[in-house]
């Protein structure tokens, strides 16, 4: 994936199973109240496996700086 992508997360849609979490590589992802967080900005690769792997859909990698 491009390096100028950006790690999105859609809190309201994520229904903690840590699914996501397991599949990253880098470990940069983490449950916080049962919500996904990312722990770790820095550390990761943009590799795509949370997005492809989340079945709700909660976590995607965008395009746009000023996405939300």
């Amino acid at each position: 994936m491009s390096q100028d992508k950006k790690l999105i997360i859609k809190k309201e849609w994520c229904k903690g199973c840590g699914i996501c979490v397991e599949f990253c590589p880098k470990k940069v992802l983490g449950l916080v109240d049962e919500k996904i967080e990312i722990l770790d900005l820095e550390g990761c690769i943009k590799c795509g496996l949370c997005e492809l792997r989340c079945p709700d859909y909660a976590i995607y990698l965008g395009g746009n700086e000023d996405e939300k």
